[in-house]
């Protein structure tokens, strides 16, 4: 791949690429002033809700993908875009890279929202469950009683917080698509890490990162609040595209 990148105006060279760091970047100000100013929380708003809670809005399958929780989520995801977003509207042109990206980032959130789904309703089971075992029992002991009553608030709690208070923010799903279509498309080109100082084929790098992705998504580590699955995602959005463009022999123009 050959590619002099400041030869150009950057602007007018990659008007999608620079359009997507603007707008990321308004979004963020906008956010922190209406917090500071007037205590709104744009990301309340904007970010993805739970499809059965109050707060969500269809918009915001759209919406989410431009906001950011601080400066370190949005630095290393404009990173991306701009590192790799440049090469793919110079392959694919403005139009088919927006759509892709785009793409990818609606995907994450489609499967975001069935990773919610699937905690939600493991919820309401173990709480019919719990109610189910209470009623049995009840004559057995106010302990047992206090106990599964215990065991049903924390779901409960769960519950609440599904439904109320759970928000996926950030540009990471279709940043994830675009990792996707550069290890699928250019497999052999090497990336460097800023930890490790050796190059990586691009393949064994998205592929690396993919398996990385599943194991924290499954793991579901204490404190964890990062959306893994819609990473996954994005990826996995990212390849029907690409598998979709391949088989039309559309892969590497701007045709769509």
């Amino acid at each position: 791949m050959n590619g002099n990148f400041n030869n150009n105006n950057f602007t007018s060279t990659f008007p999608v690429v620079f359009n997507l760091l603007l707008i990321n970047v308004i979004f963020l100000g906008a956010t922190w002033f209406l917090k500071m100013k007037f205590g709104i929380d744009l990301n309340e708003i904007l970010g993805l809700h739970f499809i059965l809670a109050e707060k969500f809005h269809f918009y915001q399958f759209f919406t989410y993908m431009f906001m950011h929780a601080g400066f370190n989520h949005i630095f290393f995801n404009m990173f991306a875009v701009y590192m790799f977003g440049r090469i793919f509207e110079m392959v694919w042109g403005g139009k088919k890279f927006l759509f892709y990206y785009l793409f990818a980032g609606i995907g994450a959130a489609i499967v975001q929202q069935i990773v919610w789904y699937i905690d939600y309703t493991v919820a309401i089971q173990h709480i019919g469950d719990v109610a189910q075992a209470l009623n049995s029992i009840r004559t057995e002991g106010a302990n047992i009683l206090s106990q599964g009553l215990n065991y049903t608030d924390k779901y409960l709690g769960n519950l609440n917080i599904l439904l109320n208070n759970t928000t996926s923010v950030g540009a990471s799903g279709a940043v994830f698509g675009i990792l996707l279509a550069f290890g699928y498309m250019f497999p052999q080109e090497k990336l460097f890490l800023f930890f490790i100082p050796i190059p990586i084929p691009a393949r064994i790098f998205v592929i690396g990162y993919g398996v990385l992705e599943l194991f924290l998504g499954v793991a579901s580590f204490s404190g964890d609040n990062v959306a893994h699955f819609a990473h996954l995602g994005g990826l996995l959005f990212g390849l029907f595209l690409l598998w979709f463009w391949k088989w039309r022999g559309r892969l590497f123009n701007r045709q769509m």
